[in-house]
C-alpha cells in the first residue's frame, strides 16, 4: 500500500507499508492490501505501520481522518509524534490530544451557551417590539 501521512503543516510520512492498524470510533482496525476501499475518522491514539520491508514503526496521533483507495491510503491528522516507544506513545496521547480534546469540549460549551443567550435577548427585543 502506498502511505501518506499529512499533517497541517508537512507531510510526515510517505512510504510503501505492507500493514497498517489505527483507531477509529469503532474501535481499533487493520488494512492489508487488497483490503476494500475504507474511509473513517481517527480517534486519538496509536498508529502502527509494518513497512513492505517488515520494519515496525509506532506513531502517538491525533485525531484525523484515514482514506483508503486502491493501493493508496491517505491519513490526515492535525499532529503526531513519530518513532516513539509503546509507553511514551501512550503518554503522549494521553497528555497532549486528550487534554486538548477537553479544552475544546469546554469552549464548545462555553459558545453554545454565549449563542444560547445571544438567541433568548434577540427573542426578548422581539417581543419588547
Amino acid at each position: 500500500m502506498n502511505l501518506k501521512i499529512i499533517l497541517p503543516s508537512q507531510v510526515l510520512m510517505e512510504e510503501k507499508a505492507a500493514k497498517i492498524v489505527a483507531e477509529g470510533a469503532e474501535g481499533y482496525f487493520g488494512l492489508l492490501p487488497g483490503h476494500i476501499d475504507f474511509a473513517t475518522a481517527l480517534v486519538p491514539g496509536l498508529l502502527t505501520i509494518v513497512s513492505a520491508r517488515g520494519q515496525k514503526e509506532l506513531l502517538a496521533i491525533d485525531q484525523g481522518v484515514l482514506v483508503k483507495r486502491g493501493p493508496d491510503v491517505w491519513i490526515s491528522i492535525r499532529n503526531a509524534f513519530r518513532n516513539a516507544d509503546l509507553g511514551i506513545a501512550k503518554n503522549l496521547v494521553e497528555e497532549q490530544f486528550k487534554t486538548l480534546d477537553e479544552r475544546e469540549r469546554m469552549a464548545r460549551s462555553a459558545t453554545a451557551k454565549l449563542e444560547a443567550d445571544i438567541i433568548r435577548r434577540f427573542m426578548e427585543l422581539k417581543k419588547n417590539g
